[in-house]
């Protein structure tokens, strides 16, 4: 039962992807075959790169509007990674990657900082925080003095006060060193609501556990082991662009502790690119970079023969990137996790998926396809660990999030991506927009895994191992889908409904 089929029925991918069509996700279906084994037999385990194992395939995207610490902890917490993006300064990029790798335990919220002179206008003002912190200067870099709570402050008559004047004064911390359980004992010890983390290095807080976290951290399901380092820390990843001042910025993000680089373009095929993945192998061998972005097998080509240890997929492909639109330059998804991923394997070079994740069955055809991975932007963005405050449109809670193509996102540096840094004329290649809440990833990635392990059990593979041989042994069958099959695979012929995920 798990060799050829004795009828020849669909179409065998090396065949379907050879027909001149640019093929997106929705475009193409995967035919059932043989399941002789339970969903929870399905392993998710992969590889990001050459050297790095993850144990769940799912990697946040490095935008500003996704991912900073609270997403990279989340993700490695998973077991799988968050990249952190590039559109900062060194010097604060690098400390979020210390800020996230400092971390021990997922669903804490960001730290917020005030000086002792000002004052809490709005209880926005906490964004998802129980508290704000007092510090010398207001930033997070300077002495903690006290804190505030948001219970106290809203019992405040005079909302004009200053912090100092009721705030908290040496309040009791704990070391972010300190594991779930012994941070959940000592809340429980001491009946306390919240205790903040400090950095035992620097004395920095870098984050809250509150008594309601312990609880709810405790009734997540789970999805992997977590992604830990040689050290013991979590996985953190980091963006840079290909421009001689990124070679400073590598060597801040290399001291800050990132476990692997991500050279950041829209096209990754360039002589810059190609010199700045010498550049790393030669001053870093130990460390390793994912060249791209590519789509084509030449690209992917040159790429490999340079040094990268992982290949990003996708351009133009992503809810909120307008590049095929603007340029007339990209590749369908589908047709480009394949075709890519069909030279890379030849080298031993992982893929990542990158753009066009809308749903489960999306992951499921990415990884069918040949990715080891898949990377997230929309599929994150709205989620309580997504940067940014919520607000409401329409009466829908949102988070905003945008395209490092924007010209919003182009005037803070990310304009370098699309080698347009030092035009005069920017374009747009992206678009700034709003996604709903979607709550945390802590609870809705697991099970969207779920949901991919039983994708993957359809198809009779127990692994993504196993989904690969399957696809390129022939075994695995796929068809293109009219626009009335995509119709019918979808929910239709209703006057309403409600759709839950889980």
């Amino acid at each position: 039962m798990v060799g050829q089929p004795p009828i020849d029925d669909g179409f065998q991918a090396v065949k379907l992807f050879n027909q001149g069509y640019s093929y997106t996700y929705d475009d193409i279906i995967l035919l059932p075959h043989y399941i002789d084994f339970p969903t929870e037999a399905v392993q998710l385990g992969t590889k990001l790169t050459r050297n790095i194992n993850l144990s769940i395939p799912c990697v946040a995207s490095p935008m500003d509007t996704v991912t900073e610490s609270s997403m990279a902890v989340s993700m490695a917490a998973l077991g799988g990674i968050g990249i952190v993006h590039s559109n900062n300064t060194p010097s604060e990029q690098a400390a979020i990657i210390r800020s996230a790798k400092s971390h021990r335990i997922p669903f804490i919220y960001d730290p917020i900082f005030l000086s002792p002179s000002e004052s809490i206008n709005s209880i926005d003002n906490f964004c998802s925080s129980p508290c704000i912190f007092v510090t010398e200067s207001g930033s997070k870099m300077s002495k903690l003095l006290g804190v505030v709570r948001k219970s106290d402050w809203e019992a405040l008559n005079d909302k004009d006060a200053r912090v100092s004047d009721y705030m908290v004064k040496s309040p009791v911390s704990l070391p972010s060193s300190y594991d779930f359980e012994k941070v959940a004992g000592y809340l429980a010890a001491k009946n306390l609501d919240f205790v903040p983390l400090v950095n035992e290095k620097d004395g920095e807080v870098v984050g809250v556990l509150t008594a309601t976290d312990v609880q709810r951290i405790r009734g997540l399901p789970k999805a992997g082991l977590p992604s830990l380092g040689p050290d013991g820390d979590f996985l953190v990843g980091a963006a840079i662009g290909t421009r001689e001042s990124d070679k400073e910025r590598l060597e801040e993000l290399v001291k800050a502790g990132a476990n692997v680089i991500v050279l950041d373009s829209s096209q990754g095929n360039s002589i810059y690119q190609i010199e700045m993945i010498k550049y790393v192998k030669n001053m870093y061998p130990q460390l390793d970079v994912i060249g791209g972005n590519v789509v084509t097998m030449y690209q992917a080509q040159n790429l490999i023969q340079a040094g990268a240890d992982a290949l990003r997929v996708g351009m133009g492909s992503g809810s909120i990137c307008t590049t095929q639109e603007v340029c007339a330059v990209g590749r369908g998804q589908a047709t480009a996790v394949y075709k890519v991923s069909s030279i890379a394997q030849q080298s031993g070079v992982p893929v990542i998926a990158d753009g066009g994740i809308s749903n489960s069955g999306h992951i499921v055809k990415a990884l069918v396809l040949g990715a080891s991975t898949v990377m997230m932007g929309s599929f994150l963005a709205g989620s309580s660990e997504a940067p940014g405050a919520y607000e409401y449109q329409g009466g829908l809670r949102v988070k905003k999030y945008r395209g490092m193509g924007s010209l919003e996102a182009m005037t803070k540096g990310s304009d370098a991506r699309y080698l347009g840094d030092k035009a005069k004329l920017k374009i747009a290649q992206g678009v700034v927009g709003a996604v709903a809440d979607k709550g945390s990833v802590m609870e809705f990635v697991p099970y969207t895994l779920q949901a991919v392990r039983q994708g993957l059990q359809d198809l009779g593979a127990s692994s993504l191992q196993s989904a690969h041989d399957l696809l390129g042994s022939g075994v695995l069958r796929l068809e293109v889908r009219t626009g009335a099959a995509q119709v019918e695979g979808g929910v239709h012929g209703l006057v309403s409904y409600v759709k839950k995920s889980f």
